[in-house]
């Protein structure tokens, strides 16, 4: 099954066992029944996020998240997902979670984004939040 990229555009060196990330990540989409050809994760920064989002989205803001399904092809996922680490770092602390579970939550939640989840209505966020959980814990509970 596809492959998957980690780029960084912050700092480097904070997200451990990659590999068994991409396992997982793999695992997440087979079990979403979705075909996953390639997936790149960029960590980047609060700015560098913004200006995708006005550029992109038009909307003005700041968010932790970005992603972009670019696959032509029905049913394969292509996709490319933005996380600000600065949002990450400031929403871990906010929430009073470890930076650890809140990145990797949000892996999670792009990944679940490129399998069709929406989380603009509020039952959506529901099922998403439920959906993340889901996951963070299965990843969590066997690494």
């Amino acid at each position: 099954m596809g492959q998957i990229n980690f780029f960084w555009l912050a700092t480097r060196g904070f997200l451990p066992n990659r590999t068994e990330l991409k396992q997982f990540l793999r695992k997440l989409f087979k079990l979403e029944g979705k075909e996953m050809d390639s997936l790149l994760y960029i960590f980047c920064t609060d700015q560098y996020l913004l200006d995708i989002n006005q550029r992109y989205l038009k909307h003005d803001d700041f968010t932790d998240i970005i992603s972009f399904e670019l696959s032509t092809v029905p049913g394969r996922v292509h996709g490319e997902i933005y996380i600000s680490l600065d949002r990450v770092r400031d929403n871990a602390g906010a929430l009073g979670v470890s930076f650890k579970e809140e990145l990797h939550r949000v892996v999670f939640h792009g990944a679940l984004h490129l399998c069709g989840y929406k989380d603009k209505l509020k039952s959506d966020q529901l099922i998403m939040r439920e959906m993340e959980d889901r996951y963070l814990n299965l990843y969590l509970n066997a690494s």
